[in-house]
């Protein structure tokens, strides 16, 4: 018949187990914060101070260490998280640049076709010089430019115009 006894006197001890007061709790914690490793030394002094076993304040110290391990992981799997976000926030926003950047050089190419369908007279303008105010002189017009001199001797004037224009399309944002 003890087998029938054995859940009671369990649930009896159970109940007696002491629970720790708020001043207890703090002094642990505090204890904890400078080192959360227990030495017996210091088990033995936090058993005297609290009135309690020493293997109470060893399992207190050992739960503490294993919620702490568990906080830091969350802690770091946000920061994590947010670091996630902003990386594809920033990934979305190039994506969408790429798109815009995309057409706007469909067009120039589309623009640059169509001007060479046309046939180009030397004495004609240049129509790069409608878009002179957003062209700059000395950034991708005038490169080209240079690189066209180089070239000039075979190439007539209206490709010339043409890479010029071209230029001019691909400096404007």
């Amino acid at each position: 018949m003890d087998f029938f006894q054995t859940p009671s006197k369990r649930h009896q001890f159970h109940h007696n187990k002491k629970r720790l007061t708020q001043d207890q709790v703090k002094l642990l914690e505090r204890s904890f914060s400078s080192n959360n490793k227990l030495e017996p030394d210091r088990k033995l002094l936090l058993s005297k101070q609290l009135g309690i076993p020493a293997r109470q304040v060893a399992i207190w110290y050992q739960n503490k260490r294993a919620r702490w391990k568990t906080q830091s992981l969350e802690l770091g799997y946000n920061a994590i998280q947010v670091k996630l976000e902003t990386a594809l926030a920033e990934k979305r926003k190039l994506e969408k640049d790429v798109e815009r950047l995309r057409g706007e050089l469909k067009k120039a190419h589309e623009l640059l076709l169509d001007l060479n369908n046309q046939t180009v007279q030397p004495n004609q303008p240049v129509i790069c010089s409608m878009f002179s105010a957003s062209c700059d002189q000395e950034g991708a017009a005038s490169s080209s430019l240079q690189h066209g001199d180089d070239r000039d001797h075979g190439v007539n004037h209206g490709v010339k115009e043409l890479e010029e224009l071209y230029a001019c399309l691909i400096g404007i944002q």
